[in-house]
């Protein structure tokens, strides 16, 4: 053995993977399921027996659940398909900056300044609207395979 440290240039994260594979079949309408890379939710799921040879295929109709475009996929029932790990978390509003960036408060106590204000324009109404006027806001965050967006918003109160 050589005295020599290796140094090892890493650039991933902890290891802990974007997705998790589930086989098409067992796969459910209202589940979440990755198609053409993108994260989806489930909204429409038909499963065709085919001829003698063939696999029953599975189709899928979902919807991107951060830009709301309808994607389909049809996948053999007996393969597997990548399933993103889905997250919300409420978080605290404190700031809406200029620039189109909100400030949260986190569970630790730590402020949160990377998100943009929601696209859609009745969320983004009702948070700049709630700001304004001094309201208590806690919005939940959706997360998923790195991307993460507003996408609701709750009352608690005046302040």
């Amino acid at each position: 053995m050589s005295d020599e440290e290796h140094h090892f240039e890493s650039k991933a994260d902890a290891g802990a993977s974007k997705t998790f594979p589930q086989q098409a079949g067992t796969i459910r309408k209202n589940g979440y399921i990755v198609i053409k890379g993108r994260p989806c939710k489930v909204v429409e799921v038909s499963t065709s027996k085919t001829g003698k040879h063939g696999h029953a295929k599975c189709h899928f109709v979902a919807i991107d659940v951060f830009t709301a475009k309808k994607l389909e996929d049809i996948v053999p029932s007996s393969h597997n398909c990548d399933v993103p790990h889905v997250t919300r978390t409420d978080y605290q509003l404190i700031d809406i900056s200029e620039d189109g960036f909100v400030s949260l408060l986190t569970d630790s106590g730590n402020t949160k300044d990377d998100l943009r204000l929601p696209t859609d324009e009745t969320l983004l109404a009702q948070i700049k609207d709630g700001f304004a006027e001094g309201k208590d806001l806690v919005v939940t965050v959706m997360s998923a395979m790195g991307e993460e967006q507003i996408c609701a918003l709750k009352d608690i109160g005046p302040k």
